[in-house]
């Protein structure tokens, strides 16, 4: 299920919300390295429980497209590439987007409460932990159906928790947070009624003359 054998083509093609989430943050990294314009660009997207307190409320969305570092953007961007092609998939791509804006931005919030006010944050994690919680949602409600799907997101989502709160500079307040939104929106969007109302036929009208 989580095996990704698409070409390059393929996989865009596919999944069109996941390959441009993957090419933004790629975008915005690089150019935050570069002279001149990469300090205006962090300065500007950072999460600063300081500055959000002043009513720069934009940093509640800005910190998921910014890194620290490449192997935290590279860490990221992987478990996006892997993870999210099949939540794309199943759920529908304004659904998708729901869990990873709605389960980042909430991760904001939660560090802006959680942390003092000199807490700075970047990373797109609280999404990504989003995307675990809609699939543990999936998880609970096809438990019995889908037994192999149970085994490989039960121990990441375990792995994961704990390996926030044992990791160094860890934002476990996004993690945790994220983790739960994805799981609550996930409720939603998998209920079986839900499931349902989407595979009913669409009837057509057919007009008498």
């Amino acid at each position: 299920m989580f095996i990704r054998t698409e070409s390059f083509s393929q996989y865009i093609r596919q999944y069109p919300v996941v390959s441009t989430l993957i090419a933004l943050n790629v975008v915005i990294y690089l150019l935050s390295l570069l002279p001149f314009i990469g300090d205006p660009i962090r300065n500007f997207g950072v999460g600063s429980n300081y500055m959000i307190a002043q009513g720069e409320y934009w940093r509640l969305v800005t910190p998921m497209f910014l890194h620290a570092g490449i192997m935290h953007l590279l860490f990221n961007m992987f478990s996006l590439f892997i993870f999210g092609p099949e939540l794309e998939k199943v759920a529908g791509k304004a659904r998708f987007l729901t869990v990873y804006f709605l389960a980042g931005i909430f991760g904001d919030i939660a560090t802006f409460f959680v942390y003092d006010s000199s807490y700075l944050h970047v990373g797109a994690s609280g999404a990504i932990f989003g995307i675990f919680g809609a699939f543990g949602a999936l998880v609970y409600y096809t438990k019995k159906m889908l037994p192999q799907l149970r085994q490989i997101i039960l121990p990441i989502i375990v792995l994961s928790v704990v390996m926030t709160f044992i990791g160094p500079n860890i934002n476990a307040a996004a993690h945790i947070a994220g983790l739960v939104v994805g799981f609550l929106i996930g409720l939603s969007i998998f209920h079986p009624k839900r499931i349902i109302s989407w595979r009913k036929p669409k009837l057509k009208v057919v007009q008498k003359r």
